[in-house]
């Protein structure tokens, strides 16, 4: 239990830092999260064996088949609009933290490490700021941050005056 009970309380943590996300942000990823989980799909083979089991009760009839084929559309149609939005965030956020590094190649700003928990507002707007960075550097002819512009890394010895 003391494991358990550490990774509430650091799930805890992490979770009051974090910026305030909408209602569905917060819903398809708890769900996302747990529909991933072993457990979960034990569960549903559990019930699709229960369901091949009731089979002889009902003489495998047509609402017996209907039961299932419903069921399953239903849970099918709904988890495709649940994995939809985490990947569309996920996408967002994993462009926009590219962005950050090769805007930036002396290093990320640490506030952009959770993109993913962002709601979908923030992170366009983040896109739109970084593709303005990018029409500004395409009008100045910038073929981007080398070493003659950002300077030296502070981890290269070649860059350092003798």
């Amino acid at each position: 239990m003391g494991a358990q009970a550490s990774m509430k309380e650091l799930r805890r943590r992490v979770e009051a830092g974090r910026a305030p996300r909408p209602l569905f942000t917060r819903f398809s990823q708890m769900a996302a999260r747990y529909t991933g989980k072993p457990a979960t799909f034990i569960g549903a083979m559990a019930i699709i064996v229960a369901w091949g089991m009731t089979g002889p009760l009902f003489g495998f009839n047509d609402t017996w088949q209907l039961v299932i084929n419903t069921s399953t559309s239903i849970v099918t149609f709904l988890m495709v609009f649940l994995i939809q939005n985490s990947q569309n965030r996920d996408t967002a956020a994993l462009q926009i933290k590219l962005d950050e590094l090769i805007a930036r190649l002396d290093g990320p700003r640490e506030i952009l490490l959770d993109l993913e928990d962002l709601d979908e507002a923030t992170l366009e707007r983040l896109r739109l700021e970084y593709a303005l960075l990018a029409d500004k550097a395409r009008a100045s002819q910038d073929s981007g941050a080398g070493p003659e512009v950002a300077g030296p890394s502070p981890a290269d010895p070649a860059g350092a005056k003798a």
